[in-house]
């Protein structure tokens, strides 16, 4: 690295091919391989919808020598989704493991619902994705728990940024 870089700019183009390379290879995962994502892989997400817009106008402002306070709050906000959604994905790597409960929706037991009819019809056509099964793993890992390791990687990444920043 030259010494005269931004490490404003540095940090928030990490992150953002961090985090576009990370959605696409959930994409490539659900779309191509057939891995269909349950409900809480579908919202660890999210931090990925926002930090990937985020973190491209982080590095628009600091290219163009935007205020240092407004570079900082960015890669501060982009520290915190890393950090909670690394939480989010140890949670379910915590649920896929059995070492708690997720949520009802993706955990719990079916419901019988008995001679309903055609409700019991359509219900045999839905095809739920539970959360507290693993469908891929890697080096003893699920995608969720990839998830919590990306995400905490972006985090250091920020927290780097704005350290390295400070220096200055």
């Amino acid at each position: 690295m030259r010494g005269d870089t931004d490490p404003v700019l540095m940090a928030a183009l990490a992150i953002l091919v961090i985090a576009s390379a990370t959605i696409a290879g959930a994409w490539f995962f659900q779309l191509v391989l057939d891995i269909k994502p349950c409900p809480l892989c579908l919202e660890q997400r999210y931090a990925y919808y926002a930090i990937i817009p985020l973190s491209a106008l982080i590095a628009l402002v600091a290219r163009r020598g935007g205020p240092r306070a407004v570079l900082f709050l960015g890669l501060a906000l982009l520290l915190i989704a890393g950090l909670g959604n690394a939480a989010f994905g140890a949670y379910h790597a915590g649920v896929e493991w059995g070492f708690w409960k997720g949520p009802t929706d993706c955990t719990g037991p079916l419901v019988d619902f008995g001679k309903a009819g055609n409700l019991l019809e359509q219900l045999d056509k839905v095809k739920v994705i539970r959360c507290d099964e693993v469908q891929w793993r890697f080096l003893g890992l699920s995608l969720a728990g990839y998830n919590a390791l990306i995400s905490l990687a972006m985090a250091a990444v920020a927290g780097l940024g704005i350290a390295r920043a400070v220096q200055r």
